[in-house]
């Protein structure tokens, strides 16, 4: 399935440009994400995917949520068939530009930072930097992740969630830091007088994240 993306590019690309992959949350669309371009790096291609499933209000998902059961939160095969999707998509992406020496980094909002951990976790030769924001790692994506930490050494991980975020209690971002501790993983994880969204300083220190 070949899915639907805004890009940006820069006046020059070579073999070594670097490129960024974004992807919404639910019942949103690539606009949303999209919206950072004027504030990351000039030099990148910058590209943000639609969601394949449709959802009220003319929005997007990558796979169903059940708001009602805490438990049964996603539905784990609409998931794992959306991680596919993404990484034929990123390849192709990747190939299409010729990018054979480039660093491939991963943005990801709430449902789209779910998919995220599990594209890093399980192909981190492929990324470097991760932003990962009012989200959390879903357990049950993450059985057969890389867990060799010399593959792991390269990803750098920022991860951003409010305190006062009612979609994705801010317990469930935490998990983040046990996990990627317990894997040597390079992270940041910072916490925002915030709701479900990205403030200004959220704003800010996520550029700087993608600067450095």
């Amino acid at each position: 399935m070949n899915l639907d993306y805004l890009v940006r590019e820069p006046e020059q690309i070579t073999a070594s440009t670097p490129i960024l992959f974004m992807l919404h949350g639910y019942g949103s669309n690539e606009q949303d994400l999209f919206s950072f371009r004027e504030d990351v790096p000039k030099d990148w291609i910058l590209v943000s995917f639609r969601a394949p499933k449709t959802t009220e209000f003319e929005g997007f998902s990558w796979f169903d949520i059940n708001f009602n059961d805490p438990e049964n939160f996603i539905d784990i095969n609409q998931a794992n068939e959306a991680v596919d999707t993404l990484i034929q998509n990123i390849l192709a992406i990747i190939n299409q530009y010729g990018l054979t020496e480039s660093k491939v980094h991963l943005c990801g909002f709430s449902q789209g930072g779910i998919l995220s951990y599990v594209l890093a976790l399980k192909h981190p030769d492929l990324f470097t930097k991760v932003a990962l924001l009012s989200t959390y790692p879903e357990e049950k994506l993450l059985t057969d992740i890389i867990k060799d930490k010399k593959k792991l050494e390269t990803l750098r991980f920022f991860i951003s969630h409010g305190t006062d975020d009612a979609i994705i209690p801010l317990e469930w971002g935490r998990k983040a830091a046990d996990l990627l501790y317990d894997l040597s993983c390079y992270f940041t994880f910072r916490e925002y007088m915030n709701g479900h969204g990205v403030n200004q300083k959220n704003y800010i220190d996520l550029m700087d994240f993608f600067s450095k």
